[in-house]
């Protein structure tokens, strides 16, 4: 008993996380509240506490007046000083300190995973067990959850793969903090963290790094950190999360590596001051982002960059940094801590792009709609040619010129300009207006210093699509990728494929309303532009709402502009939305739903089942509101779109939402709140457009219906900014990750569906044993996945393939798996017999086998008829299962047990006897007549030097340890002494037909009948003189079928008892699930 409590209180006590035996408090007297400064272990550990505190800190306490204030000051200091250290925590534990190693070797002891299994961090916490916690520690490693616990002689080992995980929550659970892990069968909860902030983190990260690694295959082929999963740690997790918020925020290619980020302030001329906010950086770009969301966003390319220099260090002004750019137009930085540092990498940076001696072509130049002081207000992201460059570029203009001919040299709606029947001059002045202000602002503050509600309340028509192109930067793509659109249009145009078709069947539903649609020209383009990018992404194709958007894109902008912008939205502003499985609209409906909950708590008390809106929601997401409001109204979604990324539609899809609640709250059915949202979005209005009236084809109401009231697009977006606009882009990045493991894991909920839907019908498994062994199917798949001990055939999850196909396993899986669930289970012989049964079911040879096949086998081993399993077992014993290089010296045959001189007519103990002779011609006459009646393919013929001798040897392995051995060994003795005299007799039929005949069963067994012949199953010692009598056969002639052996086997009740058995697959399946890991 002493050692089981000494054992449980090392488990417990192993650990900084408890309360120290020594401590020292600050608190102010009389006051009954204090405050934890230190504590240590040890004696000498808090001694040398207090005396970093008498050096660095207790000195400076007589400055102040009041006790209270020396309270708050160190208190302060103390947060301070451990923010710093959880700080720096990453780096200590890349360097590999003692406590880490430890917890590594326990790791690695008490789990039996194979070394490539990397650590990535551990934490002393409680693991809830009904309302009983258990103290232990959870160990978050690469593919796993771990937690182990030891507790008064109870050890506990819970494994969690990440993969398994559907859901990770914090909650609170019995009046504490606690991290709720959700699997498809059980719920976990997690406490007792020292930081569970971190902790979460920690396991949010990991968790959506190995869906995304093992479910989703686009993002694992896209991102090369996926693809080396061990070499993954807890800082790279870090760097990971940093950089994806990066490029979401400041919607960047996924190429872009973050560099440094830093606190600092930027001189803002539009309000006269600094603005404090972070600095980012990266391979290409210089970003600026103010602390207050949305307050001021700058991105700076490389290439414009003229010059970065330091100013002199001032107090007004403390370590400066000037970035200019080609525009003659300057950024100064202040409060760069490390500015030295800073500068020496972007120069070198900047060394490298200037390198690559990329042309620069300004595709705006030549715009002379725009005047020449446009050039000058871009604030970051214009185009500018350098006096050096100018020929090269002019020569390479006329060249792209000549390709690009048959291209649009400008908007389609400069061509096909439409305006409104009424006051249509007033509208022209407006629109005149709105654009020499919009030059003016922008030439004093810089094209992205604008608010939000300028974009949609004063943008004018005649440079949305500049505004597009400049804001999101698609202008990088168009001049470093000069020659690449007509190039792709060459290569694309004439090529017939699936895309091509679904295409041509919707390039007349794009806008049809628009004359520009109505014509050839802006037909073709888009034809042109569509089948372009599915030609340059094969993976995405074309999906259904990209002609939609594509349309508008066209109307604003050149036609190479446009396909450029196209890419910038399926690729960056909306990953993942337009590929087969939409995962990435899916992943927005679902952060959607949480935050109706979140911001529209009523309405979602209602409609409890939130699904209904998401499905209606879809459509916004897809297509930006340009398939279900006003096309006037629309494009203005579309200018806050490009301002504010997808934000900007999660704001305005609330907006609706919560403009119509009260309706919704009444609503009876989903079909009736499906009417009221599209009548509503059917009358958003935007009066002040000069675009005529382009009504919604996909909108539907009654016609007894009066029409709802008109909402002007300018107070719908006005609401979404004031109700929601603290919305930021990290929460949706949070709530993204966080969403996208259920939208996968509901992904492989489907496809398990599928594969069992269309593998049950051809199968004898109940539906839970199915769904079971499907996931052990699964799981060694994923095993494989985890430490790479797949062999080279083995393939990756890939979803774009049919659900059979999309989990298949290698030789070496199956074996793993053979072992662990079939019933014919012999001992070392199992592998020899498991590689056997690979080759059979691997029809098409190609190394691979997929569930289907798995299952189908498996159900003749449990579910067989007797004679199903006797050929399967006679399959595994002939090629292909059985190939040339097999053959085992020790050959049962060899034993005494087989042998052509034991009699065939067997006494039993009552004194009866059973003559084989007679049911063996019956049932051979039997098996004949069924032959004729279900006539089939016949199976080859078992020779005696190979393929009987495994048969045997694989009848005694798997008779082994059953509780009738003894009488199977003896039943399967007699059997193969009458299979080798029945070889025999055919062998001697054979000889004196010169072998050039075949002899049916029924003449083998007329001639086993035959009185003199008849010697062969009853005198042993005739047989023996016949056989001498006559010449010597070679052992090639010998051979039994497969109708032999199974007749014979029917002559044996214990050998019929045995395959007829049921067998008990669920204790297979349980026992499989606990050994499935068992590795070491």
């Amino acid at each position: 008993l002493l050692g089981l409590l000494v054992g449980a209180l090392d488990a417990v006590l192993d650990s900084n996380a408890r309360v120290a035996p020594f401590r020292i408090l600050l608190q102010v007297p009389g006051s009954q509240v204090y405050s934890a400064i230190a504590c240590g272990a040890t004696l000498e550990e808090i001694n040398k506490h207090w005396e970093w505190l008498e050096q660095n800190l207790l000195h400076t306490l007589p400055v102040f007046d009041n006790k209270e204030d020396i309270a708050s000051f160190v208190n302060g200091k103390v947060k301070g000083l451990i923010a710093e250290e959880t700080r720096s925590r990453l780096v200590e534990q890349e360097e590999d300190p003692e406590k880490f190693r430890e917890a590594l070797v326990k790791f690695e002891t008490r789990f039996t995973f194979p070394d490539s299994e990397k650590l990535i961090t551990y934490y002393s916490c409680c693991c809830w067990k009904a309302r009983v916690p258990r103290q232990g520690w959870l160990y978050l490693s690469i593919n796993h959850l771990c937690f182990y616990s030891f507790l008064l002689g109870k050890e506990v080992k819970l494994i969690i793969p990440w993969v398994d995980v559907t859901k990770l929550d914090r909650t609170s659970y019995v009046m504490t903090d606690t991290i709720r892990v959700t699997t498809r069968s059980k719920e976990r909860d997690f406490s007792m963290f020292l930081n569970i902030d971190e902790a979460f983190r920690i396991m949010e990260q990991l968790a959506d790094v190995t869906v995304r690694r093992l479910l989703d295959n686009e993002n694992f082929e896209q991102d090369p950190a996926l693809q080396e999963p061990t070499q993954i740690t807890k800082r790279d997790l870090e760097t990971r999360a940093q950089n994806e918020f990066f490029r979401a925020y400041f919607r960047l290619s996924w190429k872009e590596k973050l560099h440094e980020v830093m606190e600092c302030s930027l001189w803002t001329p539009f309000i006269r001051c600094h603005t404090a906010g972070r600095m980012y950086t990266s391979n290409g770009y210089i970003c600026f982002a103010s602390k207050e969301e949305g307050c001021c966003n700058i991105i700076i390319p490389l290439r414009e960059v003229f010059t970065i220099e330091k100013m002199e260090d001032t107090s007004l002004l403390p370590n400066p940094l000037i970035i200019s750019i080609r525009s003659k137009m300057a950024f100064q930085f202040i409060e760069l801590k490390d500015r030295d540092n800073l500068m020496e990498n972007l120069i070198k940076r900047l060394k490298c792009v200037k390198r690559n001696k990329a042309l620069i072509h300004d595709s705006l130049r030549n715009d002379n709609s725009i005047p020449s002081t446009f050039y000058s207000s871009l604030y970051d992201d214009d185009v500018f040619t350098c006096n050096e460059m100018e020929d090269s570029l002019n020569n390479d203009n006329q060249s792209r010129r000549e390709n690009r001919h048959t291209l649009n040299a400008e908007a389609l709606m400069a061509v096909f300009h439409q305006t409104g029947a009424d006051n249509s001059d007033t509208r022209m002045k407006k629109e005149a207006f709105q654009t020499v202000f919009w030059w003016s602002y922008k030439f004093k503050s810089g094209w992205q210093l604008c608010q939000a509600p300028m974009v949609v309340f004063f943008f004018p028509q005649p440079l949305r699509g500049h505004y597009f192109v400049l804001n999101i930067d698609a202008i990088t793509d168009l001049v470093l990728h000069p020659d690449y659109y007509a190039n792709l249009v060459e290569e694309s145009m004439g090529v017939c494929c699936m895309a091509t078709e679904e295409i041509e069947r919707d390039l007349h539903r794009s806008l049809p309303e628009h004359p520009a649609f109505q014509s050839e020209t802006g037909i073709a383009a888009l034809r042109r532009v569509l089948t372009a990018y599915a030609y340059r992404n094969p993976k995405i194709g074309y999906c259904q709402s990209m002609n939609i958007l594509t349309s508008v894109l066209l109307l604003y902008a050149k036609e190479e502009e446009a396909f450029w912008l196209l890419v910038a939205v399926c690729e960056r502003m909306l990953p993942d939305y337009f590929n087969r499985r939409v995962i990435g609209a899916q992943v927005d409906q679902s952060v959607f739903e949480e935050l109706i909950v979140e911001r529209l708590p009523e309405l979602a008390e209602h409609i409890t089942d939130l699904s209904t809106l998401a499905s209606i929601s879809l459509s916004w997401f897809l297509t930006l509101f340009l398939s279900i409001m006003p096309f006037e109204s629309a494009v203005n979604v579309v200018d806050c779109f490009f301002y504010d990324g997808i934000k900007a539609i999660f704001q305005l899809g609330l907006a609706v939402l919560d403009a119509n609640a009260t309706s919704l709250c009444n609503s009876k059915d989903d079909g009736q709140a499906l009417m009221i949202l599209s009548r509503f979005l059917d009358h958003v209005k935007n009066q002040e457009s000069p675009l005529p009236r382009i009504g919604n084809q996909h909108a539907f109401f009654a016609d007894d219906q009066e029409p709802a009231p008109v909402t002007e697009i300018v107070d719908l977006m006005r609401d979404a900014y004031e109700k929601f606009g603290d919305l930021t882009v990290e929460q949706i990045e949070r709530m993204r990750c966080r969403h996208r493991i259920r939208v996968l894991q509901s992904h492989e909920d489907t496809t398990k569906h599928n594969v069992l839907r269309v593998v049950a019908p051809d199968v004898s498994f109940d539906s839970e044993d199915l769904g079971e062994l499907y996931d052990l199917f699964k799981k060694e798949h994923f095993v494989s996945c985890y430490w790479g001990m797949s062999s080279p055939v083995a393939q990756r999850h890939d979803p774009s393939k049919p659900y059979i196909e999309q989990y298949r396993i290698d030789r070496q899986q199956f074996v793993n798996l053979y072992n662990l669930v079939s019933p014919w289970v012999c001992g070392l012989h199992t592998d020899v017999l498991a590689q056997r049964t690979f080759r059979l079911i691997d029809e098409n040879a190609d190394l691979l086998i997929d569930f289907k096949e798995f299952a189908a086998c498996l159900d003749v081993m449990y579910y067989g008829e007797l004679n199903e399993k006797i050929k399967l077992l006679y399959r595994l014993h002939i090629p292909p299962a059985l190939t040339e290089n097999e053959w085992d010296n020790h050959s049962p045959l060899k034993t005494p047990l087989l042998s052509t001189a034991r009699p065939l007519v067997i006494g039993k103990s009552n004194g009866d006897s059973v003559d084989y002779k007679k049911q063996l011609k019956q049932m051979l006459k039997d098996l004949a007549k069924e032959k004729e009646e279900r006539p089939e393919k016949e199976l080859p013929k078992m020779s005696q030097q190979r393929e009987f001798i495994q048969f045997c040897k694989t009848l005694y392995s798997i008779f082994h340890e059953d509780p009738e051995e003894n009488e199977l060994y003896q039943a399967i003795a007699t059997v193969t002494t009458l299979l080798l005299q029945i070889g025999e007799v055919g062998q001697k039929l054979r000889s004196l037909g010169s072998g050039s005949e075949e002899f049916s069963n029924e003449e083998l067994a007329s001639e086993a009948s035959m009185s003199d012949q008849d010697s062969v199953f009853t005198d042993t010692e005739r047989s023996s003189r016949r056989g001498s009598e006559t010449l010597p056969l070679p052992e090639s002639d010998w051979a039994v079928s497969f109708e032999h052996i199974l007749a014979s086997l029917l002559t044996e009740q214990s050998l019929v008892n045995f395959f007829e058995k049921p067998m008990d697959i669920k204790t297979k399946i349980e026992n499989a699930k606990a050994q499935q890991y068992n590795l070491k």
